[in-house]
């Protein structure tokens, strides 16, 4: 398929590019121009848009505009165009180091030499993503029209932010959608759909960020169609409200509704833990490459769902804010390279990992995409006789849990060319200190040539399940060298103090319930 493709976009955000990349992968023979709107914003520009948010906002305006400038002061993570780790792929420097593409800043997008840019190219389609809104003489030049991706169901929520009004209205799902654009805001016609069910303790982040990896998907559809000849559908007419940002005021009553609420006698044991943990965090900040001893943190996930809330589960917004912290406060390292850690090095850093064990779908649906956005390793620990099959965990069958989806084969090798490390936690779960010796053997040897055979694992890395001192023997452990695993990850807490034995890998599990500070603290590794 030979096309050319204009881009319209404002702001070349993570999902923006993934979603460019994704479709140029997908149909091969595209040539890209991306028009990038970046208006020179003048001094007078800037004063009167503070003074109309002032007056739209009122009093909150201030200290949200205070906040947000002590953010922007706070010691900044990698660039986009920086990222080693997987989802390097869809960097700002990947994006404009493919050949077939080319990005254009421009102050004005309406402006009479963007235009001009625009015609000289001659796009067969133009793609309206995160951008201002479009004017005819623009999104009319493509010879077959603009579409827009826009996050929300129509006709009923046009205009913006994704998944608010929706949740404010208390919708049960929220939406996704590519539609034709015209004239008006969000009424072209329909030319693909998609919508995200509301988990029982779904977050609006959390939404939003599920809609980055539908939209993804469901613009590379639409695009596939158009360029073959679909034709889309007319929306209702006389249907639909259109929505606006909403004011500081909307948005807090947003949180006091939405938000959980802590009990009046656990606040100062919060407030104490939040002390702590942020004493701490400065501590190390100021001595902490020279005074602790060097150690390695690795952390323990299961699930990243907004299903239920249990001590084997983290919320998607509170993972993604997690995966941030790391980014912006620790130094990162793949299992590989804390095994090959025999003397772990001083670091002004915290040095930390993430490990998941078990192989839930979620690990492929939420954890995945939101390690690539932040540009983080981690090793998944798959019982490789219930990936892929309607088996389900022990431990899932003990709690009384409905059954819950599990990885497939296929799904764990595309995180294998993602970057992502794909280990063994034996072929059905089993405690290894208390089956009997070749049940154990067995399920190593067995395990160990699924990841073979299936994911063309050479050198593999076990995580033994439940984790405890008691699931492990000495004897057992010799098991696992002669099966030829090359490392030993348990989960019965602790800190990779000085050095690390790459067969009893300490690690320390991640729940619900850990703030963010309290994480932080978690991952220094000094409790």
């Amino acid at each position: 398929m030979t096309a050319r493709i204009v881009v319209f976009t404002g702001d070349l955000s993570h999902s923006v590019r993934k979603g460019l990349i994704e479709i140029d992968e997908a149909l091969p023979g595209l040539d890209w121009l991306v028009l990038l709107h970046a208006p020179r914003k003048t001094p007078r520009m800037l004063l009167r848009n503070q003074w109309l948010n002032l007056k739209r906002n009122g009093w909150r305006w201030i200290p949200y505009q205070l906040g947000d400038a002590w953010r922007r002061l706070l010691p900044g993570r990698a660039a986009p165009g920086q990222a080693t780790g997987p989802g390097r792929e869809y960097t700002l420097n990947a994006l404009q180091a493919r050949g077939n593409l080319r990005v254009a800043r421009v102050p004005d997008i309406h402006a009479a030499d963007a235009l001009a840019q625009v015609r000289q190219f001659a796009p067969d389609l133009g793609l309206s993503l995160a951008a201002p809104i479009l004017r005819r003489p623009l999104f009319s030049i493509p010879r077959l029209g603009t579409i827009n991706l826009h996050k929300g169901k129509l006709p009923d929520f046009r205009g913006m932010p994704p998944a608010f009004w929706e949740l404010w209205h208390d919708q049960h799902s929220v939406g996704c959608s590519v539609h034709a654009v015209d004239d008006k805001l969000d009424t072209g016609a329909l030319i693909a759909e998609a919508s995200v069910a509301r988990a029982p303790h779904a977050s609006l982040r959390g939404l939003q960020l599920q809609l980055d990896e539908v939209g993804v998907q469901l613009m590379r559809q639409a695009v596939g169609q158009v360029l073959a000849g679909a034709q889309p559908r007319p929306q209702p007419a006389g249907k639909g409200n259109t929505y606006r940002k909403p004011t500081l005021a909307q948005q807090a009553a947003f949180r006091r509704k939405f938000s959980p609420t802590v009990a009046l006698a656990a606040r100062p044991k919060r407030a104490l833990k939040e002390f702590v943990a942020g004493s701490a965090l400065a501590l190390h900040r100021a001595a902490g490459a020279v005074v602790p001893a060097p150690r390695i943190t690795v952390l323990l996930y299961h699930r990243v769902s907004d299903d239920v809330r249990d001590n084997l589960t983290v919320g998607i917004e509170q993972f993604d804010r997690q995966m941030a912290l790391l980014a912006r406060h620790c130094r990162l390292l793949s299992i590989e390279q804390v095994l090959d850690s025999a003397s772990v090095p001083r670091s002004p850093l915290p040095l930390v990992a993430v490990t998941f064990d078990d192989g839930y779908l979620d690990n492929y649906q939420h954890a995945a995409p939101i390690l690539r956005r932040h540009g983080i390793p981690a090793a998944f620990f798959v019982s490789t006789g219930i990936v892929d099959s309607d088996q389900r965990f022990p431990h899932d069958v003990r709690r009384g849990n409905a059954a819950i989806p599990v990885m497939s084969w296929a799904q764990m090798r595309e995180m294998r060319t993602w970057g992502f490390t794909l280990g063994s936690h034996t072929v059905h779960h089993i405690d290894c200190a208390a089956e009997p010796a070749e049940v154990v053997r067995t399920e190593l040897a067995q395990s160990r040539d699924d990841l073979q055979r299936e994911l063309g694992v050479d050198q593999p890395i076990f995580a033994y399940p439940y984790g405890g001192k008691r699931h492990m023997t000495p004897e057992r452990l010799q098991f696992v060298r002669e099966a030829g695993y090359v490392g030993c990850l348990s989960a019965y807490g602790g800190t990779n103090i000085g050095t690390v034995d790459r067969f009893n890998v300490l690690r320390r599990g991640i729940n619900w319930e850990f703030s963010d500070r309290a994480f932080l603290l978690e991952c220094l590794g000094w409790t």
